[in-house]
Formats: structure tokens, sequence, C-alpha cells
């Protein structure tokens, strides 16, 4: 959780995107953790507690759409400032 916070006061804090890309990752880094966290079967009769399979798939599915989503949004901040010399949001206009 504690890099759930984070990663959300960053993201709130900075202005600058590729700061808020890296906030966006921590973040999902600690939602990822979570779930394998929790991601334990009651043991059976007889058997000891086994992961569950189903929010390990889960993680690694997120995993693989946020590194998708890094590269696209990453691409999107080279766009932005080729087009307007700025990788910042909002009309301060810094660099």
């Amino acid at each position: 959780m504690a890099l759930v916070v984070m990663g959300l006061y960053a993201l709130i804090v900075h202005a600058h995107l590729l700061r808020k890309v890296l906030a966006l990752n921590i973040m999902s880094s600690g939602v990822f953790l979570v779930f394998i966290g929790l991601a334990r079967r009651a043991p059976g009769e007889g058997t000891p507690p086994a992961a569950d399979p189903v929010p390990q798939a889960m993680v690694l599915t997120g995993i693989v759409v946020a590194v998708a989503a890094t590269g696209l949004a990453l691409a999107l901040i080279v766009r932005l400032r080729a087009l307007t010399g700025r990788t910042t949001l909002g009309d301060e206009g810094g660099h």
C-alpha cells in the first residue's frame, strides 16, 4: 500500500509528464504486490496452503498491459515535446 500512496502523491504533486508516468508505474507495482500477497488458497484436507493461479495470471496480464501503456505514454510525451516544445501540462509553459 505504501507504493500506491507514494505513486498517488507523486502523480498529484509533479507537473512533468515523465514523472507522472513513473508515478503510475509505481502505483501499478504496488497494486500487483497486493494482488500477489492476497493470492492464497485456504488449505484443503491434509494439504498445505497453495497460491491461487487466477490472481497470478491477472498480475502477469497487468504487467504486460502496463508495459504497453508505458510505451504509449512515452511515445505521446515525445510527440507532445516535438509539437509544443513542452513536457508539462497546463499553461505555465515550462520545459
